[in-house]
């Protein structure tokens, strides 16, 4: 499985760079036998969103990906919030406030993906 993160998302969900604490929790979330399935609509084709769970040193987050379930699975990053964030809280499609900011952070995706402007993300397990 591999991992992508756009730059745009990367500067919204965690600033200038991905802090060693923030890579790790990524690594030990980037599994979707541990995520759980979104139900969602207007989703790009042959995706879908999966929301994982842990607790960092800085406490309980969620992390939501976009799946490309499409040849090779990758995963792109889209939220990366603390448990009583209002994305991370409720990231469910009733919720109006993150509709809009799923359909936001899809757009700064595509944007990026276009203009070749995502990174790999490696961990140590890796290959």
């Amino acid at each position: 499985m591999k991992v992508f993160l756009s730059a745009k998302i990367r500067k919204q969900e965690f600033g200038r760079r991905v802090s060693a604490e923030d890579l790790a929790f990524i690594a030990r979330t980037a599994r979707i036998a541990l995520a759980v399935t979104i139900p969602a609509k207007r989703l790009p084709p042959g995706t879908r969103l999966v929301k994982a769970y842990g607790t960092s040193p800085s406490g309980p987050k969620r992390v939501l990906y976009l799946l490309v379930v499409e040849d090779d699975e990758e995963l792109f990053p889209l939220f990366y919030r603390y448990k009583n964030n209002p994305v991370g809280r409720n990231a469910a499609m009733s919720n109006s406030g993150f509709r809009s900011a799923l359909k936001k952070h899809l757009a700064l995706l595509e944007k990026d993906i276009l203009s070749a402007n995502i990174q790999e993300l490696r961990f140590l397990n890796q290959p």
